[in-house]
């Protein structure tokens, strides 16, 4: 070949070390697949078998990312939580209509393929598969020199899930009197981070040397799905809300049936010390109630009698507690008092 000839690397694109990543993740994939898997990873399309004990199946799709999480992996140079997040964030959402999920797809773009970063990076997306027990069948990687600055990417999860239509969440099973439960979250998970890393630069933080900020702004999403699932197998579940943008209040809201009302009471939230820190730092209840999800993760809405049984589905630190009821009402969303903060 001519030397002083154009060539995809010379323009920043390596289409070996992406072949690499491709077999990386054939491999790693490989060992869970079982006799009855196909095997998808590097074909130009996913297959994947519809469950044959669900009598009337309806397909359930979600999408999501992690969006400035990243900057917070980038700072602290740790990447291997942050699938976890990518797989949590679209399969949380999928369990609000009762579908289990069955597989998920991922997208990763990025200024130069860093073999070690994406490596870490899939090994999250493939745990966080594991926790829900689904399937990582495909996906794509980018380089895109000149679209992203040097060390910069961005990532993006697909999930698909399925649910028999006697199971399907929807409004008309909330009733008034029913319990509102909040289900801790495992932090901030993944939303409101341009706001966190407003608040390092206008405090000058270095997040690498804070040993609290370090653990606490990098921890993975909790997934909810198998405590979620067994509740609705169960049919101990009416509704429930997956909280993130928009907080308690927009989330919620979502899922109300019209005149009737979530009537939360906010003194009996139970805020985790990452959020009492970020309230320290100058931000209004209204803007950490729009923002965050204040340490409530899942909401679930239940029969009173059912209580109970709920909680005994989850273990600590996810155990469930009251934080509101059903009533009626035209706002759909009541919040009474204030966060405790401490």
């Amino acid at each position: 070949m001519n030397k002083n000839s154009f060539t995809y690397k010379k323009s920043g694109v390596d289409i070996n070390a992406a072949d690499r990543f491709v077999k990386f993740i054939s491999n790693i994939t490989s060992k869970k697949r079982g006799k009855k898997k196909f095997n998808n990873i590097g074909g130009f399309g996913s297959i994947t078998d519809i469950p044959k004990n669900i009598k009337n199946p309806k397909i359930v799709a979600c999408t999501d990312g992690v969006g400035t999480k990243i900057e917070i992996a980038n700072m602290i140079k740790k990447y291997d939580t942050i699938g976890i997040d990518l797989v949590a964030m679209s399969v949380n959402d999928l369990i609000v209509q009762g579908a289990i999920p069955l597989f998920f797809l991922d997208y990763i773009s990025i200024n130069k393929i860093n073999l070690k970063k994406l490596k870490s990076i899939i090994k999250g997306i493939k745990k966080g598969c594991d926790i829900s027990k689904c399937e990582l069948v495909g996906g794509e990687t980018a380089e895109m020199p000149d679209t992203y600055e040097k060390d910069k990417f961005d990532i993006a999860g697909f999930a698909v899930g399925i649910v028999d239509k006697k199971k399907i969440l929807k409004q008309k099973k909330i009733k008034k009197n029913n319990l509102i439960l909040a289900v801790p979250s495992s932090g901030l998970h993944s939303n409101g981070y341009s706001l966190v890393r407003y608040v390092l630069k206008k405090n000058k933080i270095n997040v690498a040397k804070n040993n609290f900020l370090k653990k606490e702004l990098i921890r993975p999403t909790k997934i909810y799905v198998k405590e979620v699932l067994n509740l609705i197998q169960k049919n101990l579940l009416n509704g429930c809300a997956n909280i993130t943008g928009g907080g308690i209040s927009d989330n919620l809201k979502r899922i109300i049936p019209d005149k009737l009302c979530a009537e939360i009471d906010l003194k009996k939230i139970k805020p985790t010390k990452i959020f009492n820190w970020l309230k320290k730092n100058k931000i209004n209840d209204q803007e950490m109630l729009k923002t965050f999800n204040c340490g409530v993760g899942f909401c679930l809405i239940i029969n009173h009698d059912n209580l109970e049984k709920v909680k005994n589905y989850f273990s600590k630190p996810y155990k469930p507690y009251v934080i509101g009821k059903i009533i009626t009402g035209k706002n759909k969303i009541l919040l009474n008092d204030k966060i405790p903060w401490f």
